[in-house]
């Protein structure tokens, strides 16, 4: 049973769902997460007549809908596929033996402005040490921001500093709740189409798929994401063509809803908030989305 009444629902004459009321679940601060868009998913996911039996996510990033989903068992099973490699070294060592490492190197590193920058000096010797680092560079760099350009903070939050975005515990609980999720989750890094490809026939696969913003003309990926590049127009016609249903999630834009015409997709408008608390709107697309005007 789903934890959210149909109020709560962000979209909803034009209400924005409070962030802080849905469960963190992701070690990440993620540039374009979508930890607001989960009561979306919970809905969209309890829609169909028999549960999923698998959930893909082709651009995983920092991987809020497959957690949630199966954290709160709305699917049998979850694939999450990232091609970034830093972030699949996160993925991997989490859902892996070495999860455990990760937690413990977290807890006893001492953030200080010399600590970070002596410790990212550092050739990574392994994919956990690649997940430590990576992990604090999405602590310490603006924005949480991995692509190449990007730099440690200043100021930081409220003035704190480097370390005002480093809470050991924190990350310590979520690496480890993840952890726990492993029999649920599977991941790969690998290419989205590809992997979407690869489940497209089966018919109780469902696809979210929310990739860079780069359609119409868009920079948004370009600076955020070290893998922008992507054929959209491509990427619709697959979604287009999985037997499985598909949500995908792009920037209000004239270009995005051409795309969806052409494939006869359907379109509605949700709210959100962005990091700097300003009100926008985002785009859900899909054959058929009643259940989100119902």
């Amino acid at each position: 049973m789903s934890l959210w009444t149909e109020r709560d629902l962000p979209g909803k004459q034009g209400e924005v769902v409070n962030v802080a009321s849905v469960p963190q679940l992701s070690p990440f601060r993620y540039p374009g997460g979508k930890t607001w868009l989960v009561p979306v998913i919970r809905r969209w996911l309890s829609s169909f007549e028999q549960r999923p039996k698998l959930l893909v996510e082709p651009f995983a990033g920092g991987g809020i809908v497959s957690l949630t989903a199966a954290s709160e068992g709305l699917v049998d099973r979850v694939r999450m596929v990232e091609l970034d490699g830093e972030v699949a070294a996160v993925w991997q060592t989490a859902l892996g033996r070495e999860c455990e490492w990760l937690v413990e190197r977290i807890l006893a590193f001492s953030c200080t402005r010399k600590s970070v920058v002596d410790e990212l000096d550092q050739v990574p010797r392994s994919t956990r040490h690649v997940a430590f680092q990576t992990i604090l560079k999405n602590r310490t760099f603006h924005g949480g921001i991995l692509a190449p350009g990007s730099g440690l903070i200043k100021g930081g939050e409220n003035g704190k500093g480097i370390s005002s975005r480093w809470y050991p515990e924190t990350l310590a609980k979520r690496l480890r709740y993840v952890h726990s999720l492993r029999d649920r989750i599977e991941f790969v890094q690998g290419d989205a189409l590809a992997e979407m490809k690869l489940h497209s026939r089966k018919s109780r696969a469902v696809f979210f798929v929310d990739p860079p913003y780069t359609a119409a003309g868009k920079k948004a990926g370009r600076r955020l994401y070290r893998h922008n590049e992507l054929d959209h127009a491509a990427l619709f016609r697959l979604a287009r063509r999985v037997s499985g249903d598909v949500l995908l999630t792009y920037d209000d834009a004239d270009g995005v809803r051409e795309l969806a015409t052409s494939v006869e997709f359907e379109v509605e408008q949700v709210a959100m908030q962005n990091t700097h608390l300003r009100k926008m709107n985002e785009l859900l697309i899909g054959r058929d989305l009643s259940w989100a005007r119902s």
